[in-house]
């Protein structure tokens, strides 16, 4: 068999496997194969795109179909004259096809700034979230818990909150200076007055929000709890140069009540729709794991895992590293108090095995629960 028909056979089984008519051993096998071979997974990643892009595109020329239908019968009663009967109609017509590429560039103007106006509101605002991409924090406000977790739950919030206060997200944060400022997603923080973190080992800690920047995503914490122990330093560095396209990385996060690993690869530089403030990552990502670390085998930090594409599996979003740097800075400038954020720069755990980075890196990456005032 040749390279070309090779090439058909593969599109074929790659779309009998988005479409589901794959039978389950045949998918079990299937989906084995990808974890296995990155080329073939991002072949599925790419397609799946194609076609989503394609459905997008029947959705407008049927739209376009409908629109010389209506315009065709307006023609047959009447309504419009073409041939320039009725002037006042007529004009009408002729002043769009005369001015219809001025009049599609302003709405492609007009559509850029709603979307950079819409960008600011996407992290505070539900509605306006794309349905094509899914934040990765978790609704903490309607978890049912069972009684003996809901009471050591109650307990400690008590100990750390005012009584008045009600959960409403969760997350991942981690240490960007070991006396205690981390970062996390904006998005996180949406609803809420009061943070509560906690350490993989359950410790709860009060923590402030230093700043905001709903555009990049990103928000600054502080620990301020008399019970948190600053660190010395940190294992990893926060990279400032740019990842390399197919590197491995891995991250780790709070999808469950204790801290998870997962592992994947860089896929693109740039994120949906060729954002440049993302990379796109393939990597199995669920609710929680927003703010979570994006780390390659170096240990450097290259990014912050915050959203996922809802309609291809394993492609996830993280805010490249460098709008870290970007943040701290900024907000050097504006409040002498902050000088004192050190950003890591050297990363003590490259060279070592896995398991062993992943062992100095969980002490400083948090659950974040978020909360608001009843009152």
């Amino acid at each position: 068999m040749n390279t070309q028909q090779d090439d058909i056979l593969m599109m074929q089984t790659i779309e009998r496997y988005l479409d589901g008519t794959m039978l389950p051993d045949e998918k079990a096998y299937f989906e084995q194969l990808r974890k296995n071979t990155p080329e073939i997974d991002q072949m599925v990643v790419e397609h799946s795109m194609f076609l989503h892009e394609m459905d997008e595109y029947v959705v407008q020329r049927n739209f376009r179909n409908t629109l010389n239908n209506v315009h065709s019968k307006l023609v047959a009663e009447g309504a419009i004259n073409e041939g320039g009967l009725l002037p006042a109609q007529g004009k009408v017509v002729r002043l769009y096809n005369k001015y219809k590429k001025d009049l599609l560039m302003a709405a492609c103007v007009g559509g850029a700034i709603v979307l950079s106006i819409g960008s600011v509101l996407l992290y505070f605002s539900p509605s306006s979230k794309s349905n094509q991409i899914e934040q990765l924090s978790k609704d903490i406000a309607n978890i049912k818990y069972n009684q003996a977790v809901q009471s050591t739950m109650i307990k400690q919030v008590k100990s750390k909150l005012p009584v008045d206060y009600t959960p409403v997200n969760g997350g991942t944060g981690f240490l960007v200076d070991g006396k205690g400022y981390l970062v996390t997603n904006a998005h996180v923080l949406r609803n809420s007055n009061a943070v509560i973190v906690s350490n993989p080992n359950g410790n709860e800690f009060r923590a402030e929000i230093v700043h905001i920047d709903a555009v990049n995503d990103i928000a600054l914490l502080k620990i301020i709890d008399d019970d948190f122990k600053p660190l010395k330093s940190l294992p990893y560095s926060i990279n400032k140069s740019g990842a390399k396209l197919g590197e491995e990385i891995f991250t780790l996060g709070y999808p469950k009540n204790d801290i998870t690993y997962t592992q994947g690869y860089l896929s693109s530089k740039t994120g949906f729709n060729g954002d440049t403030v993302t990379y796109q990552i393939q990597i199995s990502s669920n609710p929680g794991n927003s703010g979570g670390p994006v780390l390659n085998k170096n240990g450097e930090v290259i990014g912050i895992l915050s959203t996922r594409q809802t309609q291809a599996d394993g492609v996830t979003f993280a805010i490249k590293s460098r709008n870290i740097y970007n943040l701290v800075d900024d907000l050097k400038k504006e409040d002498s108090s902050l000088q004192k954020i050190k950003m890591p720069s050297i990363s003590s755990i490259s060279g070592k095995d896995r398991s062993s980075q992943v062992e100095k890196i969980e002490d400083c990456v948090f659950a974040i629960k978020t909360y608001k005032s009843r009152q």
